[in-house]
């Protein structure tokens, strides 16, 4: 870059590339001069044609003067011209970048608005996420627990019946079962519905093949689901006999007994998979049930008992309706009987005022010593009083 009256110049732009030109060959002609001068005592042959040279050359450099103020004044000229652009250039791009900036600010604006709502959903999210988390934990520890209570025999069979405690509860009057009731051959039934005859009082035992059934679920050959099905068929069909055998009495319970499974998954795979096992159960009359399927039955069994204590309190009111008959036929009789001494003491009643009225006259005609009316009336009957049936 190079630098003349306050104008910097591009040492790559053609003008000034020629003007240094024009000055290395001033300066070279410049330093011919100063070689000429010194040679000048050497020859005066030489200093002729040198002189005429000098002469030449002066006028050359008068030339490329005239032409380096020239160009001088072109390159002040293309100056100016460049500063106009530049400063119409930066201008312009002042107002771009004005309005770039502006519509940065906006978008910037917009974006900050949307990511603050977007964080906001996105907080309300995560709450839920986190409450449905706790959920989730809650609900991991109660299957972790029942998975516990399931995997043991005893806690198992407990669950079971508690389930049919809880649904036996809910659909009969506390007074129309008793849980853990002991029959007369010792056997003690998780539940006994005091039906009335007939059927009679009926026993619900709760069974749960789990482990049988958990197997089926695992199975992952052929020969694996064989066998698996094979112990699932022999655990029901174990289960069914029991209860056949021990709960089944004759005049004591009713002539068939009710096998509940507290699992919905256990009773649909039976009754899709094993009905020859469900009709075994109903040749054994014993009827299996599930937690739906016994609440529809212990309603049926509601309105039986219903039914059956309607029937007793018809035969109490047909009772007391007799009795209300007794007792207002005998209450006629005591009416009648009152009606009736109330007639004579009527009749008593009357034959006193007839006496009373005789005694009246007979007393007037003494106070008058007329003594000929009461020789009359000595002939007149004299009515006797007599006493009341009262």
């Amino acid at each position: 870059m190079i630098t003349l009256n306050g104008v910097t110049y591009s040492l790559e732009d053609p003008v000034v590339m020629l003007g240094a030109a024009a000055a290395a060959v001033l300066l070279l002609i410049v330093t011919l001069l100063i070689s000429a001068v010194r040679s000048v005592g050497r020859t005066a042959r030489v200093a002729e044609p040198l002189g005429y040279q000098m002469q030449t050359l002066a006028q050359r450099v008068q030339g490329l003067t005239d032409g380096q103020e020239r160009l001088a004044g072109g390159l002040h000229h293309v100056s100016e011209a460049q500063a106009q652009q530049q400063s119409a250039m930066l201008q312009l791009m002042e107002r771009r970048l004005a309005e770039v900036q502006l519509q940065m600010n906006e978008n910037l604006q917009g974006a900050s608005r949307r990511t603050a709502h977007s964080l906001g959903e996105l907080q309300q999210r995560l709450q839920t996420i986190d409450k449905a988390q706790e959920n989730i934990t809650k609900l991991s520890g109660d299957v972790l627990s029942l998975q516990d209570i399931l995997s043991n025999k005893q806690t198992r069979g407990a669950f079971g019946e508690i389930q049919l405690h809880d649904i036996v509860q809910k659909a009969l009057p506390s007074d129309s079962y008793t849980l853990q009731a002991t029959l007369s051959n010792g056997r003690r039934a998780d539940c006994l519905i005091h039906l009335p005859n007939p059927p009679g009082p009926i026993v619900v035992d709760s069974k749960f093949p789990l482990e049988a059934y958990e197997a089926l679920r695992r199975a992952d050959t052929q020969d694996q689901l064989n066998r698996a099905a094979q112990s699932f068929r022999l655990a029901v069909r174990k289960h069914i006999k029991d209860i056949s055998d021990r709960y089944i009495l004759e005049g004591e319970t009713a002539d068939g007994a009710l096998l509940f499974l507290p699992s919905e998954a256990v009773y649909a795979e039976l009754h899709a998979n094993f009905a020859e096992v469900v009709r075994d159960g109903f040749a054994a009359r014993v009827w299996i049930v599930s937690p739906t399927t016994c609440m529809a039955t212990l309603n049926t069994m509601r309105a039986i008992l219903k039914d059956a204590r309607m029937r007793e309190q018809a035969g109490a009111i047909r009772k007391e309706l007799a009795m209300l008959y007794a007792d207002v036929d005998r209450l006629g009789t005591r009416v009648e009987n009152l009606d009736r001494h109330f007639g004579q003491a009527s009749k008593d009643i009357a034959e006193i005022k007839i006496s009373a009225d005789k005694a009246g006259r007979r007393a007037r005609r003494l106070d008058n010593f007329d003594f000929e009316e009461l020789a009359q009336d000595e002939s007149e009957s004299i009515v006797e009083l007599t006493k009341s049936g009262a």
